[in-house]
């Protein structure tokens, strides 16, 4: 294998000289977004309701997302060496199945996935402002604060946001120093014999729910906590080596699973079921439990803010670039590519992102109040879960595709074959801990992704006489 350090070239397909995208982040950075990536709303806003699923027993559902997530890992990180672009999921599917169809559904999927996770993040942000503040309000309230802060996102956005790589950094180390408080205290509780270590080893059902079928709807909610490795890729072009893919997405993976478990861990053994179940900021009740003569509890909520806020931020970014993206595309109606003259900012597909995420936020308060952050975040989960099994067999496939890089990671063959088979069955009705709510939210969402299509096939061929096809689908990224 060369030791030359890869290029990576982009045709602006204006006639000029092709560029290059700077390659900045070494292993060490690279790791420390992995992480970033993977740390925030699950873990901070869901711990409480796994250990709700099955008792003080709430590590183990933890363990076993992680256990899915590191192998559907190796398929990504299979994909991204012998495909390095910044294309993800969506790239993966096109190479396999060249259906342009398959493609826009997988594309529609992560995007709604992106607005159900920030709309996630935005739920847990209010309640941690009500909770910072120490104010007393209603479900309702807290749902009128998500959606200004949604608004002050989208705001954000039409204002023009460039990432950078160290605020996602300095992002990551608020994220971890808040786990690692939680940790500390958790660990002080127990030395101090304010904590019951004992809990969790108790597996606790709800109702006649078995332990198998407990276990596995807990699954898959903690998968929500995993997700974010996949959004790696997207910097694989500015990776100086990216064969260091492999080993920095999996130290990376075990980094934040090891974290999970011992958060997990502290939590149940800290402080009640009950107490963990109702609360929306189960984090929280554990500094306030294990250090209470300290003044932590009026800090960590703010810490909290940060973790989850660069989340929303993020995703909505996702979101509305993706809809931009799919526009100029030609697979959905060219409005959504229109862009401020001045910013340059996707505005319809900001709103129109903005909108959709106001009605989730708003028909799950609504319908469920009991269960937002739930419902929300296990609808995140169901859409991820449904292209991991995509991009899983997707990996299977492109085993005979010879056009990539040849010298690329290969994973284990029955890992993908595991991947595939995990992934569906979280899919299934036995996994969704609230019935038919986060199917309902799944369905709608990427039901609007197929109408737009529909309008957009009929619109091409009715007055352009052109097929709806993807032209580049590795700048979906």
């Amino acid at each position: 294998m060369s030791d030359k350090e890869p290029t990576t070239t982009i045709d602006p397909g204006d006639g000029h000289q092709p560029e290059t995208l700077k390659r900045v982040m070494g292993p060490k950075l690279l790791l420390l977004f992995i992480v970033g990536d993977i740390l925030g709303t699950g873990v901070y806003a869901l711990t409480g309701k796994v250990a709700g699923q099955v008792g003080g027993a709430g590590w183990a559902p933890v363990i076993l997302a992680f256990l899915i997530a590191l192998i559907t890992a190796f398929s990504y990180m299979e994909l991204v060496t012998k495909y390095p672009q910044a294309a993800g999921a969506a790239l993966y599917t096109h190479k396999a199945f060249g259906i342009h169809f398959v493609t826009f559904l997988v594309a529609f999927a992560v995007l709604s996935s992106g607005i159900t996770s920030a709309s996630t993040a935005s739920n847990v942000f209010a309640a941690n402002l009500v909770a910072g503040f120490g104010w007393d309000v209603s479900g309702t309230g807290v749902m009128w604060i998500a959606l200004a802060f949604l608004t002050l996102i989208a705001l954000i956005n039409l204002r023009g946001v460039g990432e950078s790589v160290w605020f996602n950094v300095v992002l990551t180390l608020i994220e971890l120093s808040g786990l690692l408080l939680v940790i500390v205290v958790g660990f002080f509780a127990l030395g101090s014999g304010d904590a019951d270590f004992s809990r969790v080893m108790i597996f606790e059902t709800e109702g006649d729910k078995s332990v198998f079928l407990a276990v596995t709807g807990a699954t898959a909610l903690a998968f929500f906590s995993m997700v974010g490795f996949e959004d790696s890729v997207n910097m694989v072009e500015e990776t100086k080596d990216p064969r260091i893919f492999p080993k920095i997405m999996l130290s990376g993976l075990t980094i934040t699973g090891i974290i999970y478990v011992l958060v997990s861990l502290v939590t149940v053994a800290a402080v009640p079921i009950g107490v963990l179940t109702e609360s929306e900021t189960p984090l929280l009740e554990v500094v306030r439990e294990g250090a209470p003569g300290l003044p932590i509890d009026t800090i960590f909520p703010f810490m909290t803010m940060f973790a989850v806020a660069n989340s929303a931020l993020i995703n909505m970014l996702m979101a509305s670039r993706l809809l931009y993206g799919m526009a100029k595309q030609n697979v959905l109606p060219p409005v959504f590519a229109k862009v401020l003259a001045g910013r340059r900012s996707p505005w319809v597909s900001i709103i129109f992102t903005t909108l959709i995420a106001f009605a989730l936020i708003f028909f799950v308060t609504t319908i469920l109040p009991e269960t937002v952050t739930a419902s929300l975040g296990g609808t995140t989960s169901l859409l991820l879960l449904a292209v991991f099994a995509v991009v899983n067999v997707a990996v299977l496939i492109l085993r005979k595709d010879k056009s990539g890089n040849a010298e690329h990671f290969k994973a284990p063959t029955i890992l993908p074959w595991i991947g595939v088979i995990t992934c569906v069955f979280l899919v299934g009705p036995w996994a969704r801990l609230d019935e038919l709510i986060q199917y309902q939210i799944a369905a709608a969402l990427v039901g609007i992704g197929v109408v737009l299509w529909a309008v957009t096939w009929f619109w091409n061929r009715s007055t352009k006489g052109t097929s709806t096809r993807f032209r580049n689908p590795e700048e979906l990224s």
